[in-house]
């Protein structure tokens, strides 16, 4: 993986990343670590975009903090990196939360508001004043003025105007989460209610100036590997094409090569998901339920625990594909390591005592680079072949609840819905099905857009990895796991 990206947020988070590996790899990090932040941005060199380099070093600092696995929250700025590779190197148990604010990063956005602006034409007919129910419009000088104070930022003066003149400025983090898990702190920086988080991970993306990152577990990995355990990697169905040029053959040699023991497809245990969902589907409408939801999402799972506790009920009890390949793995003696696309799989495997770690493929991509592995250089391991196309496709939205069907195969004939995406607007969808305002048997909810293909950690565009895994599905057998005749 190239840390030379043109998104700056993106080339600090795996340089922190990348140097970190790289001093673990030489046996330097409990004594190196400190040195991290001046060797990436070096005394006498001009800052990129804020107002000294002093701030970037003091920035990036915090960033290895959390490449080591710590949250900046409980940081004392007095602490030095040592000390946490230190502890880094000899703690038992894992960051209690997989995501955390860089507040020093964070830029205070003002409030989220709606805005008049110069387009305004003053026009007689006042659709904005009219459209306002809170009176927060009033006419100045024959222009529209909004009072904050009045303001409920519903957004009916911004559609009512015919010039579009009203505009929305919102807070990129606060828009993006979909159960208002942040907000201000009393300095008016970012801050998360952990209580409500469901580890989604919009909010990585969405800052601008990446004042949100994950707390990585890549420390606690690569020592179960230098201690000589074990490991086995389970990489997600949506890992195809994640790395140009790169045959799902090739990368399972290249995890090899960084020092995993075995490497296996988490499609394994989409099968045994497709299999269990599809009966359990079918005896929950036999005996008279009105729908079933999919239960492979972790951060779909976690909005329902926190948020959307009347459609608990619904939610499937079928494992999830992770925990299945964990399960089989745990039993044959290894520790395993998850490596996708997501946030919310570190929330499971906080839950899970089978997914003893999780990696996501910006990890595996600097891992790759610090070790200087190149996955299209290396030799094909050949594949599994009874994996299902099914299970290869899972990362696609609607792949879940199409596996479901092609495995019930028209013995109980029922209608299916997906959601791409968790959002705002989706959560209020959600909320709704619980009183039985859906028409379908079965719900597939995916909390990124396009399916784990589109998760906050992947390395390529989605349109860039759909050719690649459909091209792998063409190639795998059709429904292996279709139900058996009673």
């Amino acid at each position: 993986m190239n840390c030379c990206d043109n998104n700056q947020v993106s080339f600090y988070r795996r340089m922190a990343l990348r140097k970190v590996v790289e001093a673990f790899d030489k046996g330097l990090l409990e004594t190196h670590a400190y040195r991290i932040p001046f060797e990436v941005i070096p005394p006498g060199s001009q800052s990129s975009v804020r107002c000294c380099i002093y701030k970037e070093q003091a920035i990036f600092r915090t960033r290895v903090i959390a490449a080591l696995g710590y949250g900046v929250e409980e940081d004392d700025g007095a602490t030095s990196p040592n000390e946490y590779a230190q502890k880094a190197l000899n703690r038992k148990e894992l960051p209690k939360h997989p995501l955390t604010v860089v507040d020093i990063a964070c830029e205070g956005c003002p409030p989220a508001r709606h805005l008049v602006t110069e387009s305004c034409q003053g026009c007689l007919t006042r659709h904005c004043q009219q459209a306002c129910k809170f009176g927060a419009i009033s006419i100045v000088n024959t222009r529209s003025v909004i009072d904050p104070n009045k303001c409920k930022n519903c957004g009916m003066c911004k559609e009512a105007c015919p010039y579009h003149a009203i505009i929305y400025i919102p807070v990129p983090c606060e828009q993006a989460c979909p159960v208002d898990a942040i907000h201000k702190n009393k300095n008016g920086l970012a801050k998360i209610d952990f209580d409500k988080c469901i580890s989604c991970g919009h909010c990585m993306p969405a800052c601008p100036f990446g004042a949100i990152t994950e707390r990585s577990q890549i420390i606690d990995i690569l020592n179960a590997i230098k201690k000589g355990k074990k490991v086995c990697a389970l990489v997600a169905p949506s890992i195809v094409g994640q790395f140009e040029n790169t045959s799902l053959g090739q990368l399972i040699t290249a995890v090899k090569k960084a020092g995993f023991t075995k490497v296996t497809e988490v499609a394994k245990g989409a099968d045994l998901t497709t299999r269990n969902e599809a009966r359990e589907l079918v005896e929950r409408l036999e005996n008279g339920a009105q729908f079933m939801t999919t239960s492979c999402c972790a951060a779909w799972v976690q909005a329902v625990k926190k948020h959307l506790p009347a459609l608990k009920e619904f939610v499937s009890k079928t494992k999830t594909p992770a925990a299945y390949t964990a399960a089989l793995e745990k039993e044959n003696g290894y520790t395993t390591v998850f490596i996708g696309p997501c946030v919310s799989k570190r929330a499971e495997g906080m839950e899970n005592p089978d997914i003893d770690y999780v990696m996501t493929y910006e990890e595996l991509g600097v891992l790759f680079a610090a070790r200087e592995i190149v996955p299209a250089q290396c030799e094909e391991t050949k594949l599994e072949t009874n994996i299902s196309a099914e299970g290869r496709y899972y990362g696609v939205t609607g792949a879940v609840a199409q596996a479901v069907e092609n495995a019930i195969a028209g013995k109980k004939p029922f209608t299916k819905m997906a959601i791409s995406g968790l959002d705002k607007k989706a959560m209020l969808l959600l909320k709704s099905f619980a009183k039985g305002t859906g028409n379908f048997q079965l719900l597939e909810v995916m909390n990124c857009k396009g399916g784990c293909i589109g998760g906050p950690c992947t390395l390529q565009p989605q349109a860039q990895v759909i050719k690649p895994i459909q091209d792998l599905v063409e190639k795998s057998p059709k429904i292996p796991c279709a139900l058996k005749e009673k």
